[in-house]
């Protein structure tokens, strides 16, 4: 694999620290400028409304911008944010820092797949994205606990300014192994929107919203089942958020060989695999054991959706694929915010801590029923190969015609 992967990879370990890492210092922030740790959680919306703001808005704005500049631009402003939140002097600052931190992600993560996929091989392009979602999982095993004890042992505010410095190391991997890799001359943002309204696209798109909601529906939540359902202590939050972590990179490993051989089947069997994993949930988690290993399994099935759904969306888009590579992460920003909703509400309702993992699977299934649906509309739609095939056909027989008559 080439070096610039893994400067992308990095990248996306500083993007996957800030985004997960306030969950774990609400309380700690709200203490520190005097707000409720409810109110606090607007801090995780915010970064998610940034995500899905900035995904379509950023990625149209440099359509036309080089791919390796885009992405040194991105993450100057992903930098920026860190840097500005962990300035913030009030709780209104620190939304702002949050928003202006998010906006970058979803372009970044967008215009980083196209990249990476045409860094290699056509058989090993999946391979290329997973690789660069391995910032993303690791993050979630490393980089989110050690930042949430920095946080907890020197303030909130020290773990942002790490984060603004992930991001400055970022930049300079960016800067010296990111090979120039133009834009398309015919790329423009017209091409890119009629890219975006591909049926099959949108239909992409509608899966990743639906299926990844029934992860985050649990999630979001994992940290009071852990101490409420599986009865292990505070301490033990961050061993079960590392094991969930340990999951993703398993299925990010797995999902990228798997997408190169069977797109769609690998899509399939993955959204069927988190029904399943979220229908046994509710009672995994009463034996300690079995809600561990269900937890790695959740992470695992989980984020082996990410890849195929990556690839589909950029696969249907070819001509133009980085809108709707960006506009990709602004619907898994939204299926996290429509999880968590979701399983707050089971809980509210008084259906008890593990009703989100049944309302997961609820969702699960029907991101896989629009997922099947799209697959067999897909069928019926002509290859690209056998466009061409059909017009040399019909090429051929003009050409016969001709002759005949000129006989």
């Amino acid at each position: 694999m080439p070096l610039a992967l893994l400067a992308l990879a990095v990248s996306a370990f500083g993007i996957g620290t800030t985004e997960f890492v306030m969950m774990g210092l609400l309380p700690h922030v709200a203490d520190d400028l005097g707000t409720s740790v409810p109110t606090a959680g607007h801090l995780v919306s915010a970064y998610a409304i940034g995500v899905v703001v900035g995904a379509p808005l950023l990625t149209a704005v440099g359509s036309r911008i080089p791919r390796k500049r885009m992405l040194l631009l991105l993450m100057a402003l992903f930098t920026l944010g860190n840097l500005a939140s962990a300035l913030a002097p009030g709780f209104g600052w620190l939304i702002a820092g949050r928003f202006l931190a998010g906006l970058p992600h979803g372009a970044f993560f967008g215009v980083g797949a196209v990249v990476a996929a045409r860094l290699v091989s056509e058989g090993r392009r999946a391979r290329a994205v997973a690789t660069m979602f391995l910032g993303l999982t690791v993050a979630n095993i490393i980089g989110v606990p050690a930042a949430t004890l920095l946080g907890q042992h020197l303030g909130w505010r020290a773990t942002f300014l790490v984060v603004a410095a992930i991001g400055l190391c970022a930049m300079a991997a960016l800067a010296r192994l990111v090979p120039y890799v133009p834009v398309d001359a015919h790329q423009g943002l017209g091409r890119e929107l009629r890219a975006l309204g591909d049926r099959q696209v949108l239909l992409g798109l509608l899966t990743a919203v639906l299926g990844f909601a029934g992860v985050f529906a649990v999630y979001s939540y994992l940290s009071a089942m852990t101490t409420e359902v599986m009865g292990f202590g505070e301490s033990s939050v961050t061993l079960v958020l590392a094991l969930f972590g340990i999951g993703m990179t398993l299925g990010a490993l797995a999902a990228g060989p798997l997408t190169d051989r069977a797109l769609r089947p690998t899509l399939y069997g993955s959204l069927g695999a988190l029904a399943v994993v979220l229908l046994v949930f509710p009672f995994a988690a009463h034996v300690r054991w079995a809600a561990l290993v269900t937890v790695v399994l959740l992470g695992g099935v989980g984020f082996m959706t990410t890849t195929p759904l990556q690839m589909l969306v950029m696969n249907k888009a070819r001509h133009a694929p980085t809108l709707a590579s960006a506009s990709n992460h602004s619907a898994f920003n939204l299926a996290n915010a429509g999880g968590a909703w979701l399983g707050g509400a089971a809980i509210a309702a008084g259906w008890g801590w593990t009703s989100p993992a049944l309302v997961g699977a609820a969702l699960a299934v029907a991101g896989l029923a629009v997922a099947v649906v799209a697959g067999l509309l897909d069928r019926d739609r002509p290859s690209p190969s056998r466009i061409v095939a059909g017009a040399e056909a019909e090429a051929r027989t003009a050409l016969g015609e001709v002759r005949a008559n000129a006989r």
